[in-house]
């Protein structure tokens, strides 16, 4: 063991390391707090994060661990311990302000594990790009660089996702929203409920509802609009949901709550996801004509 080159065996000792080192550091310094990495933060860190990818693969001459990091026997037991505990995270309830596996996102083996995936494949990237072949490389690049975009962004944006419940009556027009701690948070739009709207069973169970609203927004746009359950309205960044409404009023009530929405971060996410799918279906028309 340890004898160069390192094996399947090595990596998954690695991979294991980080799995006991994360523990170590749930139990001493808590979970993951995601609300530090808020903007600015989060850009630092990426930066950071695309920095050290640099380095290594610079330095991976000079350093066998940063030329292993790079490899598939690297890779593979990283991700099959990825796939591990995210199989867990699919098995267990998750909850906000869960402890260990039962809030995987905060979770340190969890994060640890992730953070050295992204590494891996980042490296994968550059070694492709320092010896690039268009027509086989393309595809291989748009599929490899689209997960890398997905996973930091996806993860680096969470802390700016921004999700509140706004309560609005009949006629007045709101512009705060209570955040996941009950705090108030005013918006840079503002919405006036209309009308609530109800269509009902036979038996009286609610068969649809919906909200007639005015939204207005600080940039000077002014919607009239019906926001349906699962038929947001997006304005500004923001996607509207109708979440609620007075369950004793029932059709009759006077009082719509919507649920508000935010992710910068989304954009550059569905891009990554965009890439990887291009890049799957370049692999495949590659493949096909190699067998062609």
């Amino acid at each position: 063991m340890w004898e160069k080159p390192w094996g399947l065996l090595e990596g998954l000792i690695i991979a294991l390391g980080l799995i006991i080192a994360g523990i170590m550091l749930e139990i001493t310094a808590g979970p993951v707090m995601w609300d530090a990495f808020a903007w600015p933060a989060n850009i630092i860190a990426l930066v950071t994060l695309i920095g050290i990818i640099v380095i290594m693969h610079m330095m991976r001459k000079r350093f066998y661990a940063c030329a292993f990091f790079g490899t598939y026997t690297a890779a593979i037991p990283t991700f099959a311990v990825a796939v591990v505990l995210t199989i867990i995270m699919g098995l267990t309830r998750q909850t906000v302000g869960g402890t260990w596996i039962y809030d995987m996102l905060t979770f340190w083996p969890f994060v640890l594990i992730y953070v050295l995936m992204t590494i891996i494949l980042g490296l994968a990237i550059l070694k492709h790009i320092t010896h690039f072949n268009y027509k086989r490389d393309i595809p291989f690049l748009l599929n490899h660089l689209g997960l890398f975009i997905a996973l930091t962004c996806g993860t680096m944006g969470n802390a700016d996702m921004q999700r509140l419940k706004m309560i609005t009556e009949i006629g007045q027009v709101e512009w705060r929203a209570l955040d996941q701690q009950q705090a108030i948070k005013e918006l840079p739009i503002a919405i006036e409920l209309k009308q609530f709207i109800m269509e009902q069973y036979n038996d009286g169970s609610p068969k649809r509802f919906a909200s007639e609203v005015q939204i207005l927004s600080q940039t000077g746009k002014n919607i009239h609009a019906i926001i349906d359950v699962n038929k947001p309205v997006e304005v500004d960044g923001w996607k509207i949901y109708q979440y609620g409404y007075d369950t004793n009023a029932g059709p009759r009530s006077r009082i719509s709550i919507f649920e508000l929405v935010r992710d910068p971060w989304l954009p550059a996410v569905y891009a990554g996801i965009i890439m990887m799918l291009a890049g799957a279906v370049g692999m495949f028309i590659i493949s096909q004509r190699r067998t062609s």
